[in-house]
């Protein structure tokens, strides 16, 4: 079910005005999409922002009005100040429930590997993949149950399950996630190589004063039967 949302039309575009709309409140916008001209609008922010924080997230349907006409549509290119909690623009794509699009969408794990249990951890390689279907079956998110999953075991977007109604755009051979070996541990097997114990360390002879120019070293003196043991 889609959110109604109230739009104002803007006559005036540009920054100044912008700021001052975001200063009043509102956000500025744009709708365009299903064959008409792009329509400078603005929107309350916090509707906006609890249309946001709805499940659906970005790919929540709203029911735009401009002028008392109602329009379908989904926010798209949203812009935000996330120093301020703010929203800067929001494009609106208009859309048909007759007519397919394509959306971002987040996939979700559930279960504890078995290869996390072990000592592993979960390295993410895409927290989204692009599905295509109607407006309204566009998925919340798609899970995926990483229970069996064991160390050094790989989930690729061929293992994931897109509801009825919805296929997954995203290359399926492109890696999800893989449970690793911590980076910790692995540099402490590196460092514990086999048959590489260290370097044993080489005595250093003591050097004699330096000799004058033309002075031969003097010989070894011979071992005498009190230096060289029992006589």
């Amino acid at each position: 079910m889609e959110t109604k949302l109230q739009a104002d039309k803007r006559e005036d575009t540009g920054k100044g005005v912008a700021r001052k709309l975001r200063a009043a409140g509102r956000v500025p916008g744009v709708l365009y999409g299903q064959g008409t001209d792009p329509v400078a609008l603005s929107v309350d922010a916090r509707e906006m922002f609890r249309v946001l924080q709805s499940g659906a997230g970005a790919n929540a349907l709203v029911d735009l009005v401009v002028d008392g006409t109602d329009h379908l549509a989904m926010a798209r290119e949203i812009q935000r100040d996330h120093i301020h909690n703010k929203l800067i623009h929001i494009d609106f794509l208009a859309v048909s429930r007759t007519q397919t699009i394509t959306a971002s969408v987040p996939v979700n794990e559930t279960g504890e590997a078995a290869g996390v249990k072990e000592g592993g951890v979960v390295e993410h390689h895409l927290r989204e993949v692009t599905v295509e279907c109607f407006p309204q079956d566009v998925p919340d998110q798609i899970e995926v149950d990483i229970t069996d999953i064991e160390l050094g075991g790989m989930v690729h977007v061929s293992d994931l399950t897109a509801p009825d109604g919805v296929v997954i755009v995203t290359s399926p051979e492109d890696a999800v996630l893989s449970i690793i070996t911590p980076a910790v541990l692995r540099v402490e097997a590196d460092l514990s190589v086999p048959g590489e114990e260290g370097v044993e360390a080489v005595p250093v002879e003591e050097e004699g004063e330096p000799l004058a120019e033309g002075e031969e070293a003097p010989a070894a003196e011979p071992e005498t039967a009190e230096e060289g043991g029992e006589g």
